[in-house]
């Protein structure tokens, strides 16, 4: 066959096989879970909406690791000392440990008292402000992952009175299960956004690269009054972590609801946000609040010197004369749109 008519023929292949395929059509489902939003976009042939399910899929999630569930798996353990997991309970505390000591305990599962102390717990807190620092001590005798031990399925404390609070991961875990599961309903292409916590794979109705704003900060502002920036997410998950979200102010220090765990004092430092793009949500998430309780230069550095676990982030940060910046990982520009 020479080359004429084997062009003519691969053509001709291309157009009946692209007539066989049903055009897909964008579906959004949107709504409230987890405090928070979220919004499920996907590609299909079949546009009956999987809400129902996305739903469903929320609500077991919820039965394992919501602290706003009475009964849930994870309530169940902060009140016994010991529990059997579920698999999505196994998969985020098998993560949680791993970050954990990945991170010399800047992620530490076992802050719940420490939450609760400054504020930012399930429960109304008993006064506002900063806590007492003999509060303070007191609450720090119950943390630590070191008290924590995995047996099989099974998980318990080897300290009375330490609990865990998987919110700063449980969230990147849920983004990944719904992906998987669009996965497993045949969707190649699809973005899902939990509270801004996000994973995307293949393409949008466009045909380009699910892409997502970010705020970025305009050129010499020192009131923090962003300008939108474009990120492309290629089969990768984004989280963020940052002072805006659940915060109090006293004096003119902001503390945020990332509780450092080491020291057992609420952030309040010069970072407004951290942004962190992995292979996963899940890992995304999980390494954000390390990231912006370590720093802008320590952080980077951290990132630098783990090239294992394939993490990317943008600073954002007042500087010394109160100009708001941005500082990148390496990696981190391949994902921009300018």
């Amino acid at each position: 066959m020479n080359k004429l008519l084997l062009a003519a023929f691969l053509l001709g292949s291309i157009v009946a096989k692209a007539q066989q395929e049903p055009a897909l059509k964008l579906v959004a489902c949107e709504g409230k879970a987890q405090g928070t939003y979220y919004i499920v976009k996907y590609l299909s042939a079949d546009t009956s909406t999987l809400q129902p399910q996305i739903d469903s899929v929320f609500r077991v999630i919820d039965q394992s690791l919501s602290l706003y569930r009475p009964g849930s798996v994870i309530n169940r353990f902060n009140e016994t000392g010991a529990v059997q997991m579920d698999e999505h309970m196994q998969a985020v505390i098998k993560k949680a440990l791993f970050t954990n000591k990945a991170t010399n305990g800047l992620f530490d599962i076992t802050v719940k008292p420490l939450v609760y102390l400054w504020g930012f717990g399930v429960s109304k807190p008993s006064f506002k402000g900063v806590p007492p620092a003999d509060s303070i001590k007191a609450a720090m005798a119950y943390i630590g992952s070191r008290y924590l031990r995995v047996k099989g399925d099974r998980l318990y404390a080897t300290k009375k009175g330490v609990e865990i609070d998987c919110n700063g991961i449980a969230q990147g875990y849920t983004v990944d299960v719904l992906g998987q599961f669009l996965a497993s309903r045949g969707i190649e292409n699809y973005l899902v956004d939990v509270g801004g916590e996000l994973c995307a794979k293949g393409h949008n109705h466009q045909h380009k690269v699910w892409s997502i704003g970010i705020e970025r900060p305009s050129p010499g502002d020192t009131t923090y009054e962003p300008v939108q920036g474009l990120v492309r997410l290629p089969g990768k998950g984004i989280a963020t972590s940052g002072n805006y979200r659940r915060f109090f102010d006293q004096g003119r220090t902001r503390f945020a609801h990332t509780i450092h765990p080491l020291t057992g004092i609420a952030l309040h430092n010069n970072i407004i946000s951290v942004t962190v793009i992995a292979k996963d949500c899940f890992t995304a998430d999980a390494f954000d609040n390390p990231l912006i309780l370590m720093g802008v230069e320590k952080g980077l550095a951290f990132i630098a010197q783990h090239p294992e676990y394939a993490l990317e982030a943008i600073y954002i940060y007042k500087d010394k004369d109160g100009t708001i910046k941005e500082a990148f990982s390496q990696g981190f520009k391949q994902y921009m749109e300018f």
